[in-house]
């Protein structure tokens, strides 16, 4: 039984050791090319992987593989709400409001029919379908948006909606899952209070937690762990996400409300010093860059090319639907009423590309298929295409979009200011 135990131990460490060795060459791969180090992780686990060199295999089901989806996620959420200044925050918390709630409900149907149509399933599996890949994902965007430096307000708002829809989608494909399942009728009024119970709660959990942090490493002179902020750091992003699972709130949501807080202790009239500060980005900037590894080069692994045959050109229809309408009349719908935000055109275009789907799709198709619902090869094919075209064509070209559109700061500027 030990033997079993220390292969077991081993095989993981093996896996470990390769990912990090080919993800430094990624990261000089991408430094060179100039492109999001993101898709490189993820061609590289596609070529490793059992569908091609068979190098590395740990199944979506995994409990490792599932453990690394959620601590990465976790800290990749905690580092972009601590990148977050609630003083541009205040200039578009309308459009981030809508785009987390509405523009999931409005991109959700808009596939959903599509799906219907090209792959005839039946409609309340197409909206399951759909209700799984509507939101974006924190853990592509945030570390794009650290190698593209953009307008603030553009950038805090896309990371922003990303980290706050995943609680609207997560809860509408659990909602739909449910009825599918028979264990729950569908009803509307039931799914809005969810969504307020987990979003709510994850954002209460999250401003407590996220106090106490900002509290124990601060200038205050009973302030005592300011010396470990480091540790803190790590303690409060998992610990938000846990005690909000306790109260079936978001953890994901009260990951980044904690992040958000700790990174503007000024709500609280706390000060936290330059030094305090800097120590702390360097140790979470190495955290994050170790766990995007991680996660993209093992969900490039468990890309299965037997099943995408199967379906891959009804996939690759939805997801350019899903892409160049659903996306645009999302942010039409959710950011032109917004006028206090005040955005020009050329920000509106740069959301309608920004659009990446990433770790919690991935999660939420390998859950569909271990509950054994019906149609899950055609779901798992639609997320995986829906990944991969997002992230090596959207993630690929922000930069250079961005650049295009004359949104990109210059590091000149950066530094005068």
């Amino acid at each position: 039984m030990e033997s079993v135990v220390m292969k077991t131990v081993e095989h993981e460490l093996y896996i470990i050791t390769f990912v990090l060795i080919f993800g430094l060459l990624a990261i000089k791969l991408a430094e060179k090319i100039k492109i999001p180090d993101v898709a490189l992780f993820m061609i590289i686990g596609i070529l490793v992987g059992p569908s091609v060199f068979n190098f590395i295999s740990l199944p979506n089901e995994s409990v490792a593989n599932q453990f690394i989806i959620v601590l990465g996620s976790v800290l990749i959420l905690f580092e972009g709400g601590k990148a977050i200044h609630v003083s541009v925050l205040k200039k578009v918390w309308i459009t981030i409001s809508l785009l987390s709630t509405l523009g999931v409900i409005i991109t959700a149907l808009v596939v959903a029919v599509t799906a219907f149509y090209l792959l005839k399933l039946p409609f309340l599996y197409a909206l399951l379908l759909a209700s799984v890949i509507a939101s974006t994902d924190p853990a592509t965007l945030i570390p794009v948006f650290k190698q593209v430096t953009i307008h603030e307000k553009v950038r805090q708002t896309v990371e922003s909606e990303s980290a706050f829809n995943d609680a609207t989608g997560s809860i509408l494909a659990f909602t739909i899952l449910g009825v599918i399942l028979g264990q729950s009728q569908l009803s509307i009024s039931a799914s809005i209070w969810s969504f307020f119970r987990e979003a709510g709660g994850g954002i209460l959990v999250g401003i407590i937690v996220g106090f106490f942090g900002a509290f124990f490493t601060s200038s205050h002179r009973w302030a005592f762990l300011n010396k470990y902020s480091t540790i803190v750091s790590l303690v409060l992003a998992i610990s938000s996400y846990l005690v909000a699972g306790l109260i079936h709130a978001s953890g994901f949501m009260a990951t980044f409300t904690a992040g958000l807080i700790l990174g503007n202790p000024q709500l609280f009239r706390l000060h936290i010093s330059d030094e305090t500060k800097t120590t702390d980005a360097h140790f979470s900037d190495n955290v994050t860059l170790i766990m995007r590894k991680l996660i993209f080069m093992l969900l490039g692994t468990q890309v299965n090319f037997h099943i995408l045959s199967k379906f891959w050109i009804q996939g690759v229809l939805i997801v350019l639907v899903f892409m160049f309408i659903a996306r645009p009349l999302t942010v039409l719908f959710c950011a032109l009423p917004d006028r206090k935000a005040k955005w020009t055109w050329k920000e509106i275009l740069f959301m309608f590309w920004v659009r990446e789907t990433g770790v919690i799709p991935a999660a939420l198709s390998g859950m569909i298929v271990a509950a054994g619902v019906k149609y899950a090869n055609e779901i798992t094919t639609v997320t995986f295409i829906a990944i991969l075209m997002t992230i090596l064509i959207q993630a690929s070209t922000t930069g250079y979009v961005a650049k295009k559109l004359g949104l990109v700061i210059e590091k000149s500027n950066l530094n005068n200011n």
